[in-house]
């Protein structure tokens, strides 16, 4: 299995926008936080409640259902992004639902930066909330 770590300054917003790109699922740790904190594994402060269920404060991970593509990990870290990523994820849409999926994708905190067609089909290149690069195309 492949998995993709993002550095995040809140790595459940990313993983939350990422799930929600991809049509994949935010994972679910609290049985495994909560029974770490219960064992003196893992302090009260290193865990946050979202939605009503324990998660580790600094991580968070996205997957797809299916079992198919890569999972996501995210990953706190104190520094902001501050330089283009070496890696970045295409995200494969037919061509007449690129505009259509980057306006939904700007509405949930993505900005775009260009579209091109120089190289054939139209690509939208754009930012995810904390600034990492991606395309439709």
């Amino acid at each position: 299995m492949i998995q993709v770590t993002f550095d995040a300054s809140d790595p459940h917003a990313l993983a939350a926008f990422w799930a929600d790109v991809l049509s994949y699922e935010v994972e679910d740790h609290a049985d495994f936080v909560d029974s770490l904190v219960a064992a003196g594994r893992l302090r009260p402060d290193e865990v946050i409640v979202r939605d009503g269920r324990s998660a580790f404060a600094d991580v968070a991970a996205a997957s797809d259902p299916s079992g198919e593509g890569p999972r996501l990990f995210f990953q706190r870290v104190p520094e902001p992004k501050t330089a283009k990523n070496r890696v970045h994820i295409d995200v494969r849409v037919p061509e007449d639902g690129r505009e259509a999926e980057s306006q939904r994708l700007i509405g949930r905190g993505a900005t775009l930066l260009w579209i091109t067609s120089d190289r054939g089909p139209t690509t939208y290149t754009m930012q995810d909330p904390e600034g990492n690069e991606f395309c439709i195309d």
